[in-house]
């Protein structure tokens, strides 16, 4: 569970991420252009299906999340991508809460954008398998600093969430492994395949 409900944190936690959400959002979406909808709209319909298959682990649920993977394609437009997913999901199956919309963009969002800063680390290397050493990196770490925030968040409510923080961090650490083995199989395919559409997810796609 990556998605946090409606109720569970205090409005002041809520109004911050909500603020922090439209900076990002801004940040996301500066300069997009219409070539670049496509993709963005591709990889938002993706992020919303993966997300709905829940497994069950005591009081929490794990999915996949794969943020990592949108970060690669993406970039920084990424933020807007997850946002808009975790908006669809709130809506249409109750996945989190529009009060903690906000948040839960932050949670899933902030490390698809890092996802994508890293992948782009492999240009300075000259390794054949780079696409799939740093898609795994990508993948793996999105998943973990998403569960890591939020564990931290769920501990700023107070010391009665301090075993469900530890469960939902300890819960997502097969996810991690799992999506580090998917979305680095997925960047070796692309770069076989497509590897214009590698070419084109820097974090800076519109500088």
């Amino acid at each position: 569970m990556v998605h946090i409900s409606d109720g569970v944190l205090p409005p002041s936690v809520l109004a911050v991420g909500l603020a922090l959400t439209v900076v990002m959002l801004f940040f996301s979406l500066r300069r997009t252009r219409a070539e670049e909808i496509p993709r963005i709209s591709l990889v938002t319909a993706a992020l919303f299906v993966a997300s709905l298959v829940h497994f069950p682990v005591g009081p929490t649920s794990v999915h996949l999340i794969m943020n990592g993977w949108g970060g690669i394609l993406l970039g920084r437009r990424a933020f807007a991508s997850v946002f808009v997913a975790l908006a669809l999901q709130a809506v249409f199956f109750q996945h989190g809460g529009l009060t903690a919309l906000g948040v839960n963009a932050l949670n899933m969002g902030i490390p698809a954008v890092l996802a994508g800063k890293i992948f782009s680390m492999r240009r300075g290397f000259r390794s054949p398998q780079r696409e799939v050493i740093f898609g795994s990196l990508a993948g793996g770490l999105a998943v973990l600093l998403a569960a890591l925030l939020l564990s931290a968040e769920l501990l700023v409510i107070g010391e009665a969430f301090y075993e469900i923080s530890i469960l939902v961090l300890a819960a997502h650490l097969p996810v991690v492994i799992i999506e580090a083995l998917v979305v680095g199989a997925s960047a070796g395919f692309l770069v076989s395949t497509r590897p214009e559409m590698l070419d084109r997810s820097r974090g800076d796609v519109t500088s």
